[in-house]
C-alpha cells in the first residue's frame, strides 16, 4: 500500500504537503482543496473518479517497473505486444480527457456574464492533438497552471509535464530533442539529453559558455567553421572578456594530438597550476576541407587528463558517424553539437542548432548533484534557462520533417561527392582536397571512422597548377551559376560553391587562412542531391568558355563522356550495395 500511495501522491494538488496515509485521504484532500462538498452528488462522482485516477497512476508505475525489469529478456514478438497494449492505454486516457471537454466547456461558459468577453478556454481542445501522426506545432508562449504546488515543482525542474514558458520548454522542441538523441546515441539514448537552439552558432556559444570558465585553456582543431573561429578569437580569447587561451591544433591523429596536448600543458603550466581547466573543442569533419579527426582516440587521451571534449559533428550527421555509440565511454565526446541548418534539416529554410550531452551535464532538478556536477552547473540552468536562444516550435517542426529524409539525401550526396572528386582529380591542372580520394592523406581516418568509409560531402578544389590570373578565375567561378549555387551555407539539396577566403572564413587573417589551407582561389564545394552529370557538364562548359582561351587544351584534359558515364554507374552501384547489404536480414530482425 505504501508504494501505491507514494506513486499516487504526484497527482495530488498537495503533493508536497499532503498528510494523507491512504488513497481515500488523498481523495478527501483533493476535494477539500477545491472546496467541493464530498457528500454532494458531484462530490461523490468526483471522489470515485479521483480515486480511480490515483490507483491508475500507481498501476502505471507498476507497469513501468515491470517493463524496465523484463524488456531485455523479451523476444521481439512480446515487445511488439507490450508496445501496442501501452499505445492503446494512451488512447483510452486521451478518450477520457476528451470526454471531459463538453462538461468543462459548459461549466466555463456558465461563468461568463453573457457578453462573451471571457473568451474561449482551449485546454481540453488540445487533447485530440495526441492522435496527430506528426509532432504538433505548439504555438504558445505560456501554459496553464494546474495548481500552486505543481507549478512550484515546475520552477524547480521537477515537473516536465507542467511547462512554464516556451522559452524554456515547448512540446515540439522537446519532440525534436528526443528525436536527435535517438538518432545520434542509438542504444545509449537513455544516457543523453539535448537542448535545441535557434542556430548552430547559438548552440556553440551556449556550450562554450557552460563549459569554460575565465582563464581556461582550450585546444581547438585548426579547421573550424569561420563563425566558431570568430567567436573564440573575438570574444572568448579576449583578455577583457573570458581570457581563454586558445591553442590551435593542426593535426588529425592520436599521436599528433598527444604531442600537442603535452606541449600545450607545458606552455600553460602557470595557468593550470592556478586552477584553470583544459578542454578540447574539435570539428570533424571540419570546415572547409571536410577532413576527419580521430575522434575516439582523441577523446580517450583528453579524458585521461580530465579534459571535457566538445565535438561539432554537423558535417558527419548521425548517418556518417555516431560518436556517442562507441562501446568505450571514454572514447565518446562529452558533448556533440549539430547545426540543424545544414544536412539534418536539409531544406536551407531553417536556422537551428543542438547540443547533446550526458543527462547529468544537461539537466538536474534544483538542489541535485550527480557525478560531481551541481544542478546550477548544468547546461539548462547555467545557460539555456537565462540566455533565451531557444528554438521555436515552427523551426523544430521543419527540422523534424527534414530528418525523415536525411539518410536518403546523404547517400545521394556520397555518390555525387565520389563522382565529382574523381572527375576533377583526373585533370592534371586541378588540385582536389578531399578524403573521397583513396590516396588522400585523410582517407585512412575516414575509412576507419565513417560508416562504410563514406566521404564528407564537403571538400575544396583549387586550380593553382593552371596558373590562372585572378580575373580569369573569377570569370570562370561566376559562370558556374546556375548549376552551382553561389551561397554561403552548406548541407542543402542544391550544390553550393564559394570562395572561403571571401566568405565563410573571411574573418581570419591572411596568415590564419594560410595555416588553414585556404588560398584566395580555393573553392569550397558542398555537394547537393542534384544530378551530378548536369554539374559536370556545366563545369566543363564554363572551363571551355573562360579558361581554354588562356590555357590551351585545358578542357581536353577532362574525362571523356563515356568515362564519366562509367564512373557514375560504378560508384552509384557500389554505394547502394554498401548501404543495402548492411541492412540486417529478416531472420536477424525477427530475433532482435
Amino acid at each position: 500500500m505504501k508504494d501505491t500511495l507514494q506513486s499516487a501522491k504526484c497527482l495530488s494538488p498537495r503533493r508536497n504537503t499532503t498528510q494523507a496515509a491512504s488513497l481515500d485521504e488523498l481523495v478527501s484532500e483533493q476535494l477539500a482543496h477545491f472546496g467541493i462538498n464530498a457528500d454532494s452528488d458531484y462530490g461523490k462522482a468526483l471522489s470515485d473518479t479521483a480515486r480511480n485516477l490515483y490507483q491508475a497512476q500507481a498501476n502505471v508505475m507498476t507497469l513501468w517497473d515491470i517493463t524496465t525489469n523484463t524488456l531485455g529478456s523479451l523476444n521481439k514478438e512480446d515487445r511488439v505486444a507490450y508496445f501496442n497494449a501501452k499505445k492503446f492505454l494512451s488512447f483510452q486516457i486521451a478518450k477520457i480527457l476528451d470526454t471531459l471537454q463538453n462538461p468543462f466547456r459548459k461549466t466555463y461558459q456558465s461563468l461568463s456574464s453573457g457578453d462573451n468577453s471571457q473568451g474561449h478556454y482551449p485546454l481540453f481542445d488540445n487533447v485530440t492533438a495526441l492522435f496527430s501522426a506528426t509532432p504538433v506545432v505548439v504555438r504558445t508562449a505560456t501554459y496553464v497552471y494546474a495548481c500552486t504546488e505543481w507549478v512550484d515543482d515546475a520552477f524547480q525542474g521537477k515537473e516536465f509535464t507542467h511547462q512554464i514558458y516556451s522559452r524554456l520548454l515547448n512540446p515540439t522542441n522537446i519532440s525534436l530533442a528526443n528525436a536527435i538523441v535517438d538518432r545520434e546515441a542509438g542504444k545509449n539514448a537513455s544516457e543523453y539529453m539535448a537542448w535545441n537552439f535557434n542556430s548552430g552558432m547559438a548552440a556553440i556559444d551556449a556550450l562554450l559558455s557552460n563549459v569554460l570558465t575565465h582563464g581556461d585553456v582550450l585546444i581547438v582543431s585548426r579547421n573550424v567553421y569561420g563563425g566558431t573561429y570568430q567567436l573564440l578569437h573575438d570574444y572568448f580569447a579576449r583578455r577583457n572578456r573570458m581570457d581563454i587561451q586558445v591553442a590551435w591544433f593542426d593535426g588529425y591523429s592520436k599521436e599528433e594530438f598527444v604531442e600537442f596536448m603535452e606541449t600545450t600543458r607545458e606552455e600553460n603550466a602557470a595557468r593550470l597550476e592556478k586552477g584553470a581547466n583544459m578542454h578540447v573543442y574539435m570539428e570533424s569533419p571540419c570546415n572547409p576541407h571536410g577532413y576527419v579527426l580521430d575522434v575516439p582516440a582523441i577523446c580517450e587521451e583528453a579524458h585521461k587528463v580530465n579534459a571535457l571534449v566538445m565535438l561539432d559533428s554537423t558535417l558527419a550527421t548521425p548517418v556518417l558517424h555516431q560518436p556517442l555509440q562507441h562501446e568505450n565511454r571514454a572514447a565518446r565526446p562529452d558533448y556533440v553539437v549539430h547545426s540543424y541548418t545544414k544536412d539534418i534539416c536539409g531544406s536551407g529554410a531553417t536556422t537551428a542548432g543542438v547540443v547533446i550531452g550526458e543527462n547529468h551535464r544537461m539537466f538536474q532538478s534544483k538542489g541535485d548533484e550527480v557525478n560531481g556536477v551541481k544542478w546550477s552547473e548544468t547546461l539548462f540552468w547555467d545557460v539555456y534557462y537565462i540566455k533565451g536562444a531557444f528554438l521555436d516550435s515552427e523551426k523544430a517542426f521543419d527540422v523534424l520533417n527534414g530528418m525523415k529524409t536525411m539518410e536518403q539525401r546523404i547517400i545521394s550526396k556520397v555518390i555525387n561527392t565520389q563522382v565529382f572528386t574523381e572527375f576533377l582529380a583526373a585533370h592534371p591542372k586541378i588540385r582536389v582536397n578531399s578524403h573521397a580520394l583513396d590516396n588522400h592523406p585523410n582517407a585512412e581516418l575516414k575509412r576507419k571512422q565513417h560508416k562504410h568509409g563514406w566521404p564528407c560531402p564537403l571538400f575544396t578544389v583549387d586550380m593553382a597548377p593552371a596558373n590562372l590570373e585572378r580575373e580569369v578565375f573569377t570569370r570562370f567561378f561566376d559562370a558556374l551559376e546556375p548549376a552551382f549555387s553561389h551561397q554561403v551555407s552548406i548541407g542543402q539539396t542544391n550544390t553550393i560553391i564559394l570562395c572561403p577566403a571571401l566568405t565563410s572564413h573571411s574573418e581570419m587573417s591572411k596568415e590564419e587562412q594560410r595555416k588553414a589551407g585556404i588560398e584566395l582561389t580555393t573553392m569550397r564545394i558542398a555537394m547537393g542531391t542534384d544530378n551530378v552529370k548536369q554539374l559536370l557538364a556545366h563545369f566543363m562548359l564554363a572551363a571551355r568558355h573562360f579558361i581554354d582561351p588562356v590555357v590551351e587544351g585545358f578542357s581536353d584534359a577532362f574525362m571523356s563522356n563515356a568515362e564519366i558515364d562509367e564512373l557514375y554507374r560504378k560508384i552509384s552501384l557500389h554505394v547502394c550495395e554498401q548501404h543495402y547489404t548492411a541492412v540486417p536480414g529478416i531472420a536477424e530482425i525477427l530475433q532482435e
